[in-house]
């Protein structure tokens, strides 16, 4: 098994979250459909959450090389929120990305207004959070506490700021990461139509065997086009891990550790991790076993300080 253990797991993180938006018959449940195959209905008035998966052509190939019987992509999770108002907006304030579709079907459709339209309900939404932020935080600072008047002076500023037109992430003034914008987190936009991804075609072949829907589509799926986008977006690259038992790749914010992607895979393999032994995807892939990398002197021992790479397929070895 690829991730050496002794001890019982008994914690996994979160994994990261975008949030769909758009204007209203925009396409937003269907593109919630064909990125997690929930099937949810698109006149629910209600939230959907799902398990979007990120198709890699490298994990069949590690796979197949310890002919692992389970293979998982990595997955990020999707949520599609009803309506625009700046109370359901709200619900989307701690995910990582925003997914903004615009609508590129209908009979003199401008998705380039609906993108401006859609960042403006944002913005509002935006505004509205600071003034309630900033409306209890003026009564909370009756107490005397310097802190709180720091902060009802730091929320007067940006709010004159957001009033005056302008936008928290163009913002030069501190902001507390405690207000959680919505204008300042990724936008990967999708315009569902002739000129973009016709997603109720992509929401349909979703439906079908892999197999099957590839004779339908002419190259990749444009849902991989849209993961891949959100994956550039967030900073994120991928490591493997592979054993007999399950062949299964994650995603990493670039420029993070071993000891982090040892966190994403368990917080007990974190606590107790002893040291990582990395190979490249490739260089396994090319020697056909882990045997034949180790002579050939390929596989390296690295620590908790170790900085991933993209396509490193990782042993960690922990006791806990």
């Amino acid at each position: 098994m690829e991730v050496a253990r002794s001890g019982a797991a008994t914690l996994e993180p979160m994994p990261l979250e975008v949030g769909i938006v758009g204007l209203p018959k925009s396409g937003k449940t269907t593109l919630f459909n064909a990125l997690t195959h929930a099937g949810a209905h698109v006149h629910d008035a209600k939230p959907h959450v799902g398990m979007a998966p990120i198709a890699d052509e490298r994990l069949p190939q590690l796979a197949a090389v310890e002919q692992s019987a389970k293979l998982t992509p990595a997955t990020i999770r999707v949520q599609d929120v009803p309506g625009t108002g700046p109370a359901l907006l709200g619900n989307l304030r701690q995910v990582d990305a925003l997914l903004c579709v615009l609508n590129g079907f209908s009979p003199g459709a401008d998705p380039a207004a609906d993108h401006e339209t859609l960042k403006l309900e944002l913005l509002v939404a935006d505004r509205d959070h600071v003034e309630k932020r900033l409306e209890r935080a003026r009564q909370q600072a009756k107490s005397g506490d310097a802190k709180l008047k720091q902060e009802v002076a730091g929320l007067e500023a940006l709010l004159l700021h957001v009033e005056a037109g302008g936008t928290i992430a163009d913002y030069t003034g501190e902001v507390s990461d405690a207000l959680e914008p919505l204008t300042t987190k990724p936008m990967v936009v999708v315009e569902n139509g002739s000129g973009g991804i016709d997603l109720q075609l992509e929401a349909e072949l979703g439906e079908l065997p892999d197999e099957e829907a590839a004779a339908f589509r002419d190259g990749a799926s444009a849902l991989e086009q849209i993961a891949g986008r959100l994956k550039e977006s967030l900073g994120l690259i991928t490591f493997f891990t592979i054993g007999p038992t399950e062949a299964r790749a994650w995603t990493l914010r670039g420029g993070r550790t071993a000891l982090d992607a040892a966190g994403e895979i368990h917080t007990d393999i974190a606590r107790g991790f002893i040291r990582c032994e990395v190979i490249r995807w490739s260089d396994l892939v090319d020697a056909g076993a882990r045997s034949d990398v180790r002579k050939r002197g390929l596989e390296r021992l690295e620590g908790k300080d170790y900085v991933v790479q993209e396509g490193d397929v990782l042993n960690i070895r922990f006791n806990v």
